[in-house]
């Protein structure tokens, strides 16, 4: 099988998953936001992908969705990340 330059690209794009570093504060208003929402909502079921939360104000919300679309101040916090943080 043959690969085009581009598909060579897609394919090893889709593959490698680079980890994003954020700033220690930002994962802990992550974890704090997400601590609130599991104490407040003990019986729910559906669990959040991961938090939007805003790089200057440290606000932000639970997503449900799959690619959430984010402002230019807005970094992602997956789910994975915050709970290796907790445990």
């Amino acid at each position: 099988m043959v690969y085009t330059s581009q598909q060579r690209t897609e394919t090893w794009t889709q593959r490698i998953e680079i980890p994003v570093l954020l700033d220690p504060s930002i994962i802990r208003a992550a974890r704090q936001i997400y601590r609130t929402y599991s104490e407040v909502h003990p019986d729910r079921v559906q669990r959040p992908l991961g938090v939007a939360i805003d790089r200057y104000t440290c606000r932000g919300k639970l997503i449900f969705y799959n690619k959430p679309i984010l402002l230019p101040q807005e970094c992602f916090v997956p789910l994975s990340q915050i709970e290796s943080e907790i445990y």
